[in-house]
């Protein structure tokens, strides 16, 4: 490692070590977006139909479970993987003003729910090893423990479950 002595080597992380959450700039926006648009474990959060919307309802989706819940990292980064798949729907398909994010805590699970004012319901495809989308509803499928679609009166609601261990 020529020319690297005087710089810092990263450090080996312990099993503990790599699932503890740490804050970064990352968390402060998280925090700000619950400041502005309100926390989405206590009631559904209305957000743009735009694109840029999906980083705020992933910062959402972190803080909630993260720092509300408390559950593990790996737990977190599937729900806001998930979280962005379904505001992605939401926002490409349905030609919505709006849509709503609302998250869910019960014994052994988490809900997630995306509600829009479109009845179109979503439809998980085949994935072929060269698609270049579509991929949202599969990843959901394999992710989640379950998923499914309300139809409303008015729109439908996008949901996913997830079993988290209960300490």
């Amino acid at each position: 490692m020529a020319g690297l002595e005087e710089m810092e080597q990263p450090r080996p992380r312990s099993g503990v070590a790599a699932a503890r959450w740490v804050p970064s700039v990352e968390d402060e926006q998280a925090l700000k977006a619950v400041d502005l648009f309100g926390n989405p474990a206590v009631e559904e959060v209305r957000l743009p139909s735009r694109p840029e919307s999906a980083a705020t309802a992933r910062r959402l989706a972190q803080t909630v479970v993260l720092r509300q819940w408390g559950l593990s990292v790996q737990m977190a980064e599937h729900a806001i993987l998930l979280v962005s798949e379904l505001v992605g729907n939401a926002v490409r398909h349905t030609g919505a003003r709006t849509f709503g994010l609302r998250m869910l805590r019960r014994r052994g699970w988490i809900r997630i729910e995306v509600r829009d004012p479109s009845r179109g319901l979503p439809c998980l495809m085949p994935v072929h090893e060269l698609d270049t989308s579509g991929r949202g509803l599969f990843l959901v499928d394999k992710l989640s423990d379950r998923w499914g679609v309300d139809l409303l009166p008015r729109g439908k609601t996008t949901w996913f479950e997830m079993r988290v261990t209960d300490r």
